[in-house]
């Protein structure tokens, strides 16, 4: 999830009045949707049947949008994960942000040893399983391409292991250097930045034309601009690099191995860009697909498809990153939108590019990963990263998915195409958002992170995937860390196999903290 997403949100005068379900509507909407065009090119895509569904009213905002408030708390009867409801969740606690720096020689130190050494053992006796670590391309690969240096790390994890406690690693391809003023964040290798500095072109681009420096676009993973060569040799050669040097903790210490797959490490195109002040909560973000090598494929693409008006650009009427669905026409019915023709084909191509991204990452890491996973004694979970992007869940079209890649709307189940990819990998899938509860959402944005977080569960219970989670803010209190709670034993659906709390700072021991986290912790690491 986007950090700090939600912040604070000033309340806004939208009108908002219920009606009259109207089937004639309904049909309106499915005629546009089950319009067929050849998609040799696309991927088939399931749709959510509108009966099965409970549809329990509608809305019309500023009297022309019509949005549509779902519920969708599906009742599941599978009993495949029945032996997993009652186990205890590992807890794991994401390491601090400015945990270690980069000195004048360019070495990367732990910053604090002594203090990181003392908060360590604090946990341990607390009760936590492990600690959550990002492993960064920008550090390791810094200044060469190949020229890996692990010694931050092999520091790190033999502190950690010395604690008593495991580690879960996140493989991190993207930059942070712009979460915090405060902060000294990581960068992209500095070798990457300097091709950046020639060709803006390998970052993904807005429609303006703005690049997004925070990770390589998917458009350069097959084409050999870096030394020779492409983002996924890159991305592959760290990997291996990675499994050969911690070959030894593998299974035994390092017991997830969660995978990079966009920016802030989850499988999304970087639509909402809070750091460089483009987007703020609650826009509905903007598309990314304007680099040259994005667009050269959709041109492709659509003169495959006989559509060569649809292949120079993407939807001109999609507003911009803090737009709100009323204002933007793509976004409701009509000519044009994201019901028509055209909105079938660019959503399907737009997150058919985005899944094989990640198809292509998971397949590179399960099978250099693969005597680690099968080891029945040790095995090592791989784990992907998704955002929930809540706001404006309830409306037909789902904005803000839909311009971060989950072709999501109401009559389309986006994470079906997704979740099925994970189990061909056999990968867990991380989820955010654990500890929100949809009364503390503002509700004038229409926001449903519960009814999100459900959606997703029971189709990734459909198709045998493996849930971990996360909470995307703070929280101490005990209404945040019930919901968690509740969230990793949902009494409908299986235990989740680890949560990551996130993250460690001076914050969480405070007394009036610790008081509610540790009985928190010990509450998640006994069996029910």
């Amino acid at each position: 999830m986007i950090g700090g997403s939600i912040g604070m949100a000033c309340k806004c005068s939208v009108e908002r009045r219920c009606v009259i379900y109207s089937n004639n509507l309904k049909e309106f909407c499915f005629d546009k949707e089950r319009r067929k065009f050849n998609r040799k090119n696309l991927r088939n895509v399931s749709t959510i049947p509108i009966f099965k569904r409970s549809f329990s009213r509608w809305r019309f905002v500023s009297g022309r949008s019509c949005i549509l408030s779902m519920d969708v708390r599906e009742k599941s009867r599978s009993n495949l994960f029945e032996s997993s409801k009652h186990k205890r969740v590992p807890i794991y606690v994401m390491m601090p942000i400015d945990s270690f720096g980069i000195d004048t020689s360019g070495t990367p130190r732990i910053r604090k040893i002594k203090a990181l050494t003392i908060s360590l053992k604090a946990l341990k006796l607390a009760g936590v399983h492990g600690i959550a670590v990002e492993v960064w391309w920008g550090v390791v690969e810094r200044f060469f391409p190949q020229a890996y240096n692990w010694s931050l790390y092999e520091q790190l994890f033999k502190l950690v292991s010395e604690m008593g406690l495991k580690l879960q690693v996140a493989l991190s391809f993207h930059s942070n250097a712009h979460i915090s003023s405060r902060v000294q964040g990581v960068s992209l290798p500095q070798w990457i930045i300097e091709i950046g500095r020639h060709n803006k072109d390998i970052y993904y681009r807005d429609q303006k034309g703005f690049p997004n420096a925070d990770y390589l676009t998917l458009g350069v993973d097959n084409i050999p601009l870096f030394s020779g060569r492409t983002a996924l040799q890159c991305y592959e050669d760290f990997i291996h690099s990675f499994a050969n040097k911690f070959d030894s903790l593998m299974g035994t210490i390092i017991e997830e191995v969660c995978v990079g797959l966009g920016p802030s490490g989850e499988l999304r195109y970087p639509a909402h860009p809070l750091q460089d002040g483009r987007w703020q909560f609650p826009g509905i973000g903007a598309f990314q697909c304007y680099d040259k090598y994005m667009m050269e494929d959709l041109r492709a693409v659509a003169w495959q498809e006989g559509k060569p008006d649809w292949a120079n650009a993407g939807p001109p009427n999609a507003g911009d990153y803090n737009s709100v669905p009323t204002d933007v026409p793509f976004f409701e019915e009509g000519e044009g939108s994201f019901l028509s023709d055209y909105g079938h084909f660019f959503l399907e191509w737009y997150s058919d590019r985005l899944l094989r991204h990640a198809d292509a990452i998971l397949e590179i890491t399960a099978s250099l990963l693969k005597k680690y996973q099968e080891n029945e004694q040790n095995p090592v979970r791989l784990v992907a990263k998704i955002g929930l992007l809540y706001w404006w869940y309830q409306t037909v079209s789902h904005p803000a998915e839909l311009t971060a890649g989950y072709y999501n709307t109401a009559f389309r189940d986006g994470y079906d195409l997704l979740t099925s990819m994970l189990a061909r990998h056999g990968a867990a899938l991380q989820l955010s958002c654990f500890e929100m509860l949809d009364d503390e959402t503002p509700q004038t944005f229409l926001c449903s992170p519960e009814s999100l977080l459900q959606q997703i569960r029971t189709t990734s219970k459909k198709r045998v995937v493996e849930l971990t989670g996360r909470n995307t803010h703070e929280r101490f209190d005990e209404a945040g860390l019930k919901q968690i709670h509740s969230n990793c034993y949902d009494s409908q659906a299986e235990a989740v196999r680890s949560f990551t709390y996130f993250r460690m700072n001076d914050k969480i021991f405070r007394v009036e903290n610790w008081n509610n986290f540790v009985p928190f912790v010990r509450m998640m690491s006994t069996d029910l």
